[in-house]
């Protein structure tokens, strides 16, 4: 409390917001590298039913090497390593890529196949068939693997404060070399309720674009699974 009640702790370079600000653009830009690496990927794979297991197996490199020999290794291998941020967000982006392209690949892979065979005899090409349908069915798989990244790279980014970068770990670094218990403390209650804050967030957008939710304002998805139904029994009729 003596941490949270100083008014010294919130202004400034050192102070809670700019902290708070540092760790957000670390944490944030190496979410959006990885998002954009391995979502698409992931998704056009999962449609293709094609090399998924090397695409899960290479990026899983990442997560089984330690966080802090990872960050070691990048600060050391690119340019300008300690006075810049890109190579914590190079290691950051290599811990949360693999819970992205696992439940991206899964999620569309579990996608009903009725459901994609009678949106394909709706007369959607593959593309529309994958964005919408696969897409929006695997949403929120691909969200949960959303969740275990961002909360893994908020986490890990405290780490960046070891090699020069700003961010909530600076108070823990800081107050580790000061003996100061007080701001180490508060710098891991910080880290923590900033990664659980962000995790409640995705939630609760998984639990709005899930199907069920979809479906309830008559969204695509609900429109093809309707189809599907009446194809099967249009079937039925036929045969009989």
């Amino acid at each position: 409390m003596s941490f949270f009640t100083d008014g010294a702790n919130w202004h400034g370079g050192n102070g809670i917001p700019n902290r708070i600000a540092e760790h957000l653009y670390l944490s944030g830009t190496s979410m959006l590298v990885a998002v954009l690496i391995a979502v698409p990927l992931s998704l056009w794979l999962g449609h293709l039913g094609r090399g998924g297991l090397l695409a899960i197996n290479t990026s899983n490199v990442g997560r089984a090497l330690p966080s802090l020999a990872l960050l070691g290794i990048c600060a050391q291998v690119l340019p300008k390593g300690y006075d810049s941020p890109w190579p914590t967000i190079a290691a950051l982006v290599a811990l949360g890529v693999p819970p992205l392209v696992t439940n991206t690949y899964v999620g569309v892979r579990e996608v009903d196949r009725d459901v994609v065979e009678a949106a394909r005899g709706m007369g959607l090409a593959g593309r529309q068939v994958l964005w919408q349908v696969e897409l929006p069915l695997a949403l929120p798989l691909i969200l949960a693997g959303l969740r275990t990244a961002t909360t893994n790279v908020v986490a890990t980014a405290a780490l960046a404060a070891l090699f020069g970068q700003g961010g909530l770990g600076r108070y823990i670094v800081d107050g580790q070399a000061t003996s100061d218990e007080a701001r180490m403390f508060g710098g891991a209650v910080l880290v923590a309720a900033l990664a659980l804050l962000l995790d409640r967030l995705i939630a609760a957008g998984a639990t709005r674009r899930s199907p069920l939710e979809r479906s309830r304002r008559g969204g695509t998805v609900a429109r093809v699974e309707q189809q599907a139904v009446r194809a099967e029994s249009l079937t039925g009729a036929a045969t009989q």
